[in-house]
């Protein structure tokens, strides 16, 4: 079927480009004034009230919010996420190198925030594993322990006087939050929610279960009771790890014992949970339960004294007054904070998405990115840490009943009354139990490591950005390793565009298809005319391999001798062996110079996978324009605009020589409808 063809048509006669153009009456560019710019810029009550509703869709979707219906189940769900958030707050602060109460406060202040701002319905922001493994990193380079070492009572024994440590690095991490907030902002500002893109997600799942195993070797001196000295930078993973070694026979007994017994009842409460899910009203909160009975045992026990297992310690009650942050840090964060924003805005977008393709509501990237932004930057003048979503958390928000940004704020409240009255109850847990929290709750991430097997077998280029990044996060630590990732990535795109797929095009038997000759064995070429395809797009990296191509796949003697060419058709060349005219004699030719003759009279260049060419693709295209290549086939209206203001188009090459498909191109030859034919001498 030739679309192309207007009704009435003799069969074989097509449209070119330039036929279309003037049929279709394509538009001149438009072209904006000043005035309509300050026209459309002019504030008014409705835009004012649709960016107003934009930034704050809170005013969008609570009149409309259906108390009868969700109103109990987000209650039920906040609640239960509330319970998840107090564990997993006190832990996550933990693995930061913070006082434990930052982590309530990071589950209180952003999650009340989101309200708010955010738009994914499911999303259950706050503290999360890996944002904090990278803020602790942070810490430990800047705020190491051993600066705040002091003489005890006058003696020659020194301590670390952590209270001063504390301070410092909470006012450290405060500014790194505030920091990734305006990046946060920022990019959504600028719509550039788009950014995550470049984060794959290979990229992301091999990052992120690098960075669980990070998390695990941080974890590894509470299991076993062991002082470590702070190492950052790279390779401090396997500094950390080979200390630990050596300290093994300095392990605390009783510090073993208890991360055991804690690992091992979460672990199997936990498999319950989600092997009875469906009968379950809500999962057994085995954390809070687990953090509950332990702090009562080491309180009656008195474990810290009796036992040296290493303990919490004071959580102030009551909130405090926001802090301005330390601005002289900027400088030296500027870096981590944008790989924090980033990776935290990747794994909330994602987790977003996939609630809002399974429940059928849309989530604004844009939006997402300042609500977050926002969370983090107003959460960081009150001594929270950077924030992200739980995919654990969120799947519990979903499962108990939760239908809206609600639930997010009941389970605020339910952190804000253990901020007031109960956090300085937990004085006397045991920071095994936390770290056991931490190290069961990486069993997500772990099993993706079943992403190799299936990466092997679907995609090898994928599973190589994978392995990388999985391995450039372990050796170069958290920041460097994933910017190193990126580049990484984005290289594989780029070597994909060198080496693409060249092919010589034929017609699938009775139809108008045209496919691979190599590949198809009910393509075959029609006859005297080459199709010429290459499988990416012509830029200046892989440009002259597609003219190399082009010889090899076409035959350099046909390209390389005194030819005429003929206009065929968009990506389209004709080239035609010269002859004696009236008696003239013809220049001189293959056959009477006595070399092989091509067993062709046209070659068409199809342009459908072309989507832009630069200033470098079109110096070399001239180049095969000037040997005989005048046809072009399938060429996107934004190229043919590129090859125009790249004076590309000549007397001899107009827009009559491009079609809007291979198969006009091949009718237009057919049909012999070409322009006199121009000789040219061709060198190549």
């Amino acid at each position: 079927m030739v679309l192309s063809r207007r009704p009435g048509q003799p069969r074989g006669e097509v449209l070119s480009e330039a036929d279309l153009e003037e049929l279709a009456q394509r538009k001149p560019p438009s072209k904006t004034s000043t005035r309509d710019c300050l026209r459309k810029a002019r504030c008014s009550a409705s835009t004012a009230k649709s960016l107003l509703f934009r930034f704050l869709p809170v005013l969008r979707w609570l009149p409309r919010y259906p108390v009868k219906d969700w109103l109990l189940g987000d209650i039920a769900s906040g609640f239960s996420v509330g319970i998840m958030h107090l564990p997993q707050g006190l832990a996550y602060a933990l693995l930061a190198g913070l006082p434990p109460v930052t982590g309530l406060y990071s589950s209180f202040y952003p999650v009340f925030l989101y309200f708010f701002f955010g738009t994914s319905r499911h999303n259950s922001v706050g503290p999360f594993a890996v944002i904090s493994v990278m803020i602790g990193s942070v810490t430990d380079s800047l705020v190491p322990s051993e600066d705040f070492m002091e003489f005890v009572n006058g003696t020659n024994v020194t301590e670390v006087n952590e209270a001063r440590r504390d301070a410092a690095r909470v006012e450290l991490v405060a500014t790194i939050t505030v920091l990734s907030g305006i990046f946060q902002v920022a990019l959504g500002l600028l719509q550039f929610g788009f950014v995550v893109t470049y984060l794959s997600d290979p990229l992301v799942r091999g990052y992120t279960t690098a960075a669980s195993v990070h998390v695990l070797i941080s974890q590894l001196k509470n299991v076993f009771g062991v002082s470590l000295g702070e190492h950052s930078g790279p390779l401090s993973l396997f500094v950390t790890f080979i200390e630990i070694c050596k300290k093994l026979p300095e392990t605390n007994v009783g510090t073993l014992v208890t991360a055991i017994i804690a690992m091992v009842a979460i672990f199997i409460v936990k498999e319950l949970n989600h092997k009875f899910s469906a009968k379950l009203p809500m999962p057994i909160p085995i954390e809070l339960i687990t953090i509950i009975i332990s702090t009562g045992i080491s309180y009656g026990v008195n474990l810290n004294s009796k036992y040296g297992i290493s303990v919490v310690g004071n959580i102030p009650s009551g909130l405090k007054p926001p802090v301005v942050p330390n601005v002289s840090y900027f400088g030296q964060v500027v870096g981590n904070a944008f790989a924090i924003a980033v990776v935290g805005y990747a794994i909330c977008i994602s987790l977003g998405k996939i609630f809002a393709l399974k429940h059928g509501y849309k989530v604004d990237s844009n939006q997402e990115l300042i609500a977050l932004g926002l969370s983090n930057f107003l959460g960081g003048f009150f001594q929270c840490f950077a924030i992200s979503c739980s995919m654990s958390r969120s799947l519990v928000q979903e499962s108990t009943g939760g239908n809206s940004q609600v639930a997010g704020v009941i389970s605020s409240l339910v952190i804000l009354v253990t901020i007031l009255k109960i956090g300085e109850l937990f004085h006397d847990l045991p920071k095994a139990i936390l770290s056991a929290i931490i190290i069961i709750n990486l069993k997500g991430m772990f099993k993706q490591f079943t992403d190799l097997r299936t990466l092997w077998k679907s995609n090898r280029v994928d599973l190589m950005v994978w392995v990388v990044t999985f391995i450039a996060t372990l050796l170069l630590n958290l920041d460097i390793g994933l910017g190193a990732s990126v580049a990484f990535a984005l290289l594989t795109v780029i070597f994909r565009t060198q080496l693409p797929h060249y092919s010589i095009l034929g017609r699938v038997t009775d139809t108008d298809v045209y496919k691979d000759v190599a590949e198809y064995e009910k393509a075959q070429e029609v006859p005297g005319i080459k199709i010429f395809r290459s499988s990416s797009t012509i830029y200046f990296a892989n440009v002259e391999m597609y003219s190399d191509a082009l010889k090899k796949k076409v035959g350099k003697s046909a390209l390389s001798t005194e030819t005429e060419a003929e206009c065929n058709g968009p990506g389209v060349a004709v080239i035609e062996l010269s002859g004696e005219e009236g008696g003239t004699p013809a220049e001189p030719t293959l056959r009477s110079l006595g070399l092989p003759q091509p067993d062709f009279h046209a070659v068409i260049l199809d342009f459908s996978p072309v989507n832009f060419v630069d200033t470098v693709s079109i110096k070399i295209l001239k180049n095969v324009r000037d040997q005989g290549f005048t046809c072009f086939s399938l060429c996107a209206a934004s190229v043919l605009a590129q090859l125009e203001r790249g004076n590309f188009f000549s007397s001899t090459i107009t827009k009559h020589c491009f079609f809007p498909s291979v198969n006009d191109a091949v009718l237009h030859i057919d049909a012999g409808r070409r322009p006199a034919p121009v000789s040219t001498h061709t060198k190549m």
